[in-house]
């Protein structure tokens, strides 16, 4: 699960998930947020699964 909120100027990212917690991640621009998001949700790690990619990908871009 992943959840985004504004706090103040900054955009704040949980990652949830039941092998690693709860993850944080603070990033003061959109632009940042989505370099980050290229980075960490990386293409060869949805083989098979292309769509659900893309579904994150779409909804991290319309923020």
């Amino acid at each position: 699960m992943l959840t985004v909120e504004e706090q103040g100027k900054t955009l704040v990212v949980r990652k949830i998930s039941d092998q690693w917690g709860e993850e944080g991640f603070q990033f003061i621009s959109r632009g940042e947020l989505l370099d980050w998001a290229e980075k960490h949700f990386k293409a060869e790690d949805y083989i098979g699964r292309e769509d659900e990619l893309d579904e994150i990908m779409t909804n991290l871009r319309s923020i």
